[in-house]
């Protein structure tokens, strides 16, 4: 019981209540004494009243049983400024303690109270009081204080022993109302969350807010989302293992049929249409990209992507074999391209990667600008910084939407293009990582798009 949240609050209600029950039993015991010392007085008094009737004559045997029913062993009673000892016991002890009860602070009632109750021995003390109803000037007694203290305890027993039932009648309605109130909550959102451990991918699994308490409701509000978000996930995660092992297997059923034209592209170097010679170097370097593509993409899907091949080649070269493969592909003619690159700049990075790199960042300015159905302009420029290389790709399309900004280098979520996969962004952003480099947004918006590439000039770091 201990160890449970229910079992603990028991005991602690219990302790609570006992530790009040102490506050109160200290003045009642107090409050006690002071009644059943005065009670003693009120009898004194009215004995020796009744002897003062009888102008003091009546005989020893009546004295002795006056002072017995008044509890008391002599009475003082002062009257009119004379003292006068009304009533007396023969061999009377010494008086141990005197007591004055004419307006006794609270805290010596309760000092008193308590000394009594803790000194076993049966002592004589002598009290002093006001009459009642103003029958003198005031009234001395002398008694015993075994009774006194014997009434105390059997006071004090019974006090205790109603506190107790009290504290048990309490904490036991307590724990009925915390374990119905927070512990069977509590029990059920543990239990909701072993149940969706053994199987998260089950939707059906996920809680449903239903606690009476605010707090609780949070907890499960905060639990039903989180479990909703890994859900989610989880699905994610599924779709996106069966579409590597289907992209897998159609690359590698591509790749066969890319070399296959590859070797049938390699024919057509003979031929003497000027046409043909002129298309052929760039139709088979079309191809060459595309079976490293795929290659590529079967490596990715054994999660072996190979570091880059860095070697030193003219940027400019790059950017214009870039532009002049997407212009073939521009049908509508609505885009114009622009190369702003340095004959003379050298850059070092894989070609390959760089190439497919740019050659996505301008395909979706490019189909960004046809989307529109207005004229634009796509450019790339290349720089020498002083750590690196800068390369910036521009064009004047509408910009990128909300959805595709919120995910823009996740995987199956940056598509911009209806039908777009998604791929794109997050494949060049993945491929500038592994030379060491970034891609990042520099501006979008209505006056067009740019995205920056830096490359850094110290490849140390590269795995």
């Amino acid at each position: 019981m201990a160890n449970s949240l229910s079992g603990r609050f028991l005991i602690l209600t219990i302790i609570f209540v006992m530790l009040a029950e102490v506050f109160i039993f200290v003045p009642s015991i107090a409050r006690f004494r002071e009644d059943y010392i005065l009670a003693r007085l009120e009898r004194a008094q009215i004995a020796s009243l009744a002897l003062l009737a009888t102008d003091g004559m009546i005989d020893d045997e009546l004295e002795a049983e006056l002072l017995e029913n008044a509890g008391v062993l002599n009475v003082v009673l002062r009257r009119d400024e004379a003292r006068q000892l009304i009533l007396s016991s023969d061999n009377i002890p010494p008086v141990s303690f005197s007591f004055d009860l004419r307006d006794p602070p609270a805290a010596m009632l309760i000092r008193d109270a308590m000394r009594r109750l803790f000194r076993p021995q049966d002592e004589t003390i002598r009290v002093i009081g006001e009459p009642v109803r103003e029958a003198g000037l005031l009234i001395e007694v002398t008694m015993y204080t075994g009774p006194l203290r014997a009434e105390m305890l059997d006071y004090g027993l019974r006090i205790l022993l109603l506190s107790a039932m009290i504290s048990i009648f309490t904490a036991a309605l307590l724990f009925i109302a915390v374990r119905r109130l927070l512990v069977t909550p509590i029990k059920r959102v543990v239990h909701a969350m072993t149940r969706y451990a053994e199987a998260p991918e089950d939707a059906s699994r996920i809680i449903e807010p239903g606690a009476s308490v605010r707090e609780l409701r949070e907890a499960e509000e905060t639990l039903q989302t989180l479990q909703t978000q890994l859900t989610g996930a989880l699905r994610q995660r599924e779709r996106l293992a069966q579409l590597g092992e289907a992209v897998a297997k159609i690359s590698h059923d591509l790749r066969n049929i890319l070399t296959t034209a590859t070797l049938m592209a390699d024919r057509l170097d003979g031929s003497a249409d000027p046409a043909v010679q002129r298309t052929t170097p760039k139709l088979v370097a079309s191809l060459t990209r595309a079976v490293n593509l795929t290659e590529a993409t079967l490596a990715f899907g054994r999660a072996e992507e190979p570091p880059p091949k860095l070697e030193r080649f003219s940027l400019s070269h790059l950017a214009e074999d870039v532009i002049e493969n997407e212009r073939l592909t521009d049908s509508d003619g609505l885009v114009s391209y622009g190369c702003d690159v340095p004959a003379g700049l050298v850059v070092r990075a894989d070609p390959e990667q760089l190439h497919r790199v740019l050659s996505n960042l301008v395909r979706n300015a490019r189909q960004a600008i046809a989307a529109k159905g207005e004229p634009g302009e796509i450019s790339i420029q290349g720089m020498e910084t002083d750590d690196g290389w800068r390369i910036r790709v521009a064009d004047t399309g509408p910009g990128l939407p909300k959805k595709a900004l919120d995910h823009l280098f996740k995987p199956f979520h940056g598509g911009a293009r209806k039908g777009g996969s998604g791929l794109g962004l997050a494949i060049a952003a993945e491929i500038i990582r592994g030379h060491g480099g970034r891609l990042e947004l520099s501006e979008t918006g209505p006056e067009g798009t740019v995205f920056s590439i830096s490359l850094p000039a110290k490849v140390a770091a590269l795995p």
